[in-house]
């Protein structure tokens, strides 16, 4: 797409609606810095995420802080650092610290994300079965040898529960 005001590629693009009136504006950097429309700075995500976080957890950070996932090992500070979960159990983990960043974002306590149609369906089941291969791993480590047969068993029979 080319900008509106000179022929270079646009690149920075708004959509202004108002009162049902949609007004689309395609700029080049340079045409939209002139118009101080943006000023010379690039998007930092994790800051982004971060502001977001803090607005809605200020008086929980101490307590969010000390928080681990136990099947990933990530640590909540790591996510605001980050901007990225471990694993789906960390949804579990850190909801006081995520729900109100999920209801700002997705308009819902639960974010459901996006599946495949025809594919095995990933959910608290496979978190349970990454926590116990955790486990299994700590016991093999410790030499805890009937704790980890009994664990390899579980996680088997969780697997064929789940199904191919």
């Amino acid at each position: 797409m080319k900008c509106q005001s000179c022929s270079s590629n646009a690149t920075v693009h708004f959509t202004d609606i108002i009162k049902g009136d949609k007004k689309e504006v395609h700029l080049c950097q340079s045409c939209a810095e002139q118009k101080q429309l943006i000023k010379n700075q690039e998007l930092n995500f994790p800051a982004i995420l971060q502001n977001l976080i803090g607005q809605h957890v200020g008086q929980l950070t101490d307590a969010l802080a000390r928080l681990t996932c136990p099947a990933c090992g990530i640590k909540y500070m790591e996510f605001r650092a980050e901007g990225r979960l471990g694993c789906p159990n960390d949804y579990e983990v850190f909801r006081v610290g995520l729900e109100p960043l999920l209801q700002r974002l997705h308009r819902s306590l639960r974010h459901k994300g996006k599946t495949p149609r025809h594919g095995p369906s990933l959910g608290k089941t496979s978190a349970e079965v990454i926590e116990l291969r955790n486990r299994l791993r700590q016991a093999v480590e410790t030499e805890a040898y009937e704790e980890a047969a009994q664990l390899r068993d579980l996680i088997r029979q969780k697997e064929a529960a789940d199904g191919p």
